[in-house]
């Protein structure tokens, strides 16, 4: 029987509240975060994870002392599991969790995924935007340290996969229904945000995250007032705009409640569970921002994984590289595009 292994790739959190400023350190060390020389990024990231472990501290105590995604994605990954074996029995397969900044390691994985003896290997990110941020510095990494046996695919972005966008929807719509059906809302697609110097050398995140949100609006003709907006700035530089505070603030000024989507998100974590739930949602109350509505994450949403499964078998039978699931191709201008660059450049 052929061996499948599947490598499933997220940020990670930390799973302790002793375990954040390291956690925090991986992050900013990363060339891909900040783009300086080792000598300069190393002792600023020392720097970033001293001042903010504090405040990061925080915000995962409010989760109970520790991030939830990795219990989310090894969740995610057994379902996964359990749908590959009903949908193609002719594999052997097995999903696999690498984080970036947390345990566990892709080194870890690495060994793991290679004492299985996989003659297939589909690389998978739980990013379903490609940024050279998220999925590039994920798939660097897995390459750096994956010695083993296999051939190897990879999927670099599902923007408008038919199964992720089926869970968003049914999200955004249960949780407008369950509110009554609110007539006053708009709905925010809120993303991660990236600096605007990185989407202006040609990362396709931010086409990405429009063309998701143009899809699910597609689908939604009961809520038609509707703006992407990004969270989760961090430092001075200019970000993509605009950003979820101010579309909060401007509902609230126009008399308008919000329905929050966490467009980029595939998994409850601290920028939903803590950013968005507490302090955006404090900040609706501040300006008269009623109702405030968030629609929840796909997790193990049979659609969402339905559709993940569908991408990995349609991977295995390509002959290799890179490639986005679906029609999604990356419009010109986007030089950081996976498929242009080979993923790692």
């Amino acid at each position: 029987m052929t061996r499948l292994a599947v490598v499933l790739f997220n940020l990670g959190g930390p799973d302790s509240l002793k375990a954040v400023k390291p956690f925090l350190f991986n992050l900013f060390r990363d060339r891909a975060i900040i783009d300086l020389p080792a000598a300069v990024r190393y002792p600023l990231a020392a720097l970033i994870s001293t001042t903010r472990e504090r405040l990061a501290q925080a915000n995962y105590a409010i989760m109970g002392g520790a991030s939830p995604l990795l219990r989310e994605t090894t969740a995610q990954a057994g379902a996964l599991d359990a749908v590959l074996q009903s949908k193609a029995p002719q594999f052997e397969a097995r999903c696999f969790v690498a984080m970036r900044y947390w345990k566990p390691f892709a080194k870890e994985t690495a060994a793991a995924v290679a004492a299985f003896q996989p003659d297939e290997i589909v690389l998978l990110p739980l990013y379903p935007h490609y940024s050279t941020t998220t999925t590039g510095s994920s798939l660097k990494d897995w390459l750096s340290v994956y010695k083993g046996p296999g051939r190897s695919r990879t999927i670099c972005c599902y923007p408008t996969a038919q199964g992720l966008i089926a869970a968003k929807v049914r999200a955004i719509r249960d949780t407008w229904r369950n509110a009554g059906e609110p007539a006053n809302v708009r709905l925010l697609f809120s993303a991660h945000g990236l600096p605007q110097k990185i989407v202006d050398r040609g990362d396709p995140y931010q086409a990405q995250i429009e063309a998701t949100a143009a899809a699910i609006a597609a689908s939604l003709p009961e809520l038609t007032d509707w703006k992407v907006c990004f969270q989760s700035r961090v430092g001075r530089l200019e970000w993509l705009k605009p950003s979820t505070e101010e579309e909060v603030r401007r509902a609230g000024a126009e008399g308008k409640g919000v329905l929050v989507a966490p467009i980029a998100f595939v998994s409850e974590h601290v920028e939903t569970l803590v950013e968005l739930d507490h302090e955006y949602a404090r900040l609706a109350r501040e300006v008269g921002c009623a109702p405030y509505l968030r629609a929840p994450t796909p997790s193990v949403d049979l659609d969402f994984i339905d559709g993940l499964a569908r991408a990995v078998l349609k991977a295995v039978d390509r002959p290799g590289g890179v490639e986005p699931d679906g029609s999604w191709r990356c419009p010109a201008g986007h030089a950081k595009c996976a498929l242009r660059t080979g993923v790692i450049a």
